[in-house]
């Protein structure tokens, strides 16, 4: 008897062993169909693009014939971009300038709509869903239509402009406080683009508050006990456990600014695209050449923000 029973156990495990292989198996495959049609997507409509896009920097296009010629050029589109293309430095400068004013902007009204939105209150799903209903609309048709009603962008339609106009004067204040121009300028300059910034924050409304909801509550509740303020939980646990949700906000935030449809690089290059098929190359070589730009903008601000923020909290969330 007992050596049936010695002999039983070692076949038993086996089985479980190779059911749970068979299983997990069965999930990895289904994993790999599930994402199949995603990178079919990705090496159609971004990889393949993006090196034929390279490779049109580096010639000089032609259409004749019905059909494309390339020829070899080398370092020439990029040559003319940067050094004989004032428009193209200018707006690259204008560019650069607008995601540095923008994009803290962007990221502190989102932190701050994602705690409101966090609270436990009345009507929290319905404001939720009207702070993510920009987002849908931007996708759709609605916003083809909104375009046209106005000269092109949603702040021509006069809504900022008489919202801030009314609300408050920047320059009453700025004078008052006796500070520069050029921060007055600045500050009216948000005001009066409140609501595209606004308009810009659904995603990021979002991610902060699914970080937000994965923080423990035993956090919270041992800051209660320890008499802890909630500015004090905001900064020693809400926005440290946010930290890695924060990055990803920033880096989709300069993303979106430097892709958005009113971008005045991506407009120029667009523009000459448009012209004639002579300009593909040229056009390549300035999108390239603003990526790569803003490319070592977000290393140096990762890197930036690592040694500041990130070293600092993880230390301090281990000691």
């Amino acid at each position: 008897m007992e050596n049936n029973m010695n002999y039983n156990a070692p076949s038993n495990s086996l089985k479980k062993n190779k059911k749970h292989k068979g299983i997990e198996s069965l999930k990895s495959t289904y994993g790999r169909l599930f994402v199949l049609h995603w990178e079919i997507g990705l090496i159609l409509f971004f990889v393949m693009p993006l090196f034929q896009s390279f490779y049109y920097a580096f010639c000089d296009v032609s259409f004749a014939g019905g059909e494309y010629h390339f020829d070899f050029a080398g370092m020439k589109n990029f040559d003319y971009a940067w050094n004989k293309n004032a428009d193209f430095t200018n707006n690259v400068s204008e560019s650069l300038l607008s995601i540095v004013g923008s994009l803290p902007v962007i990221v502190i009204i989102s932190l701050i709509l994602a705690l409101l939105l966090n609270q436990k209150f009345r009507g929290r799903l319905f404001f939720r869903g009207l702070y993510f209903l920009p987002v849908i609309i931007a996708s759709g048709v609605v916003i083809e239509l909104l375009f046209k009603t106005t000269t092109g962008d949603l702040s021509s339609s006069g809504v900022s402009d008489t919202f801030a106009s009314n609300m408050i004067q920047v320059d009453d204040i700025m004078a008052w406080l006796s500070l520069p121009t050029e921060i007055g300028a600045y500050f009216g300059g948000l005001l009066n683009d409140i609501f595209n910034l606004v308009w810009n924050c659904g995603i990021q409304i979002v991610l902060f508050i699914s970080g937000m909801q994965s923080i423990p509550d035993s956090l919270y509740e041992v800051s209660k006990v320890e008499g802890a303020t909630k500015w004090e939980e905001f900064w020693f646990i809400t926005l440290p456990m946010l930290s890695r949700t924060l990055i990803l906000v920033i880096i989709f935030t300069i993303v979106e600014l430097v892709t958005a449809k009113d971008n005045v690089v991506m407009s120029q290059a667009y523009t000459l695209m448009k012209g004639a098929a002579t300009s593909y190359g040229t056009a390549s070589a300035m999108l390239w050449i603003y990526f790569i730009i803003v490319g070592a903008f977000m290393a140096i601000l990762m890197l930036v923000f690592s040694k500041l923020f990130l070293k600092r909290w993880d230390t301090g969330g281990r000691s």
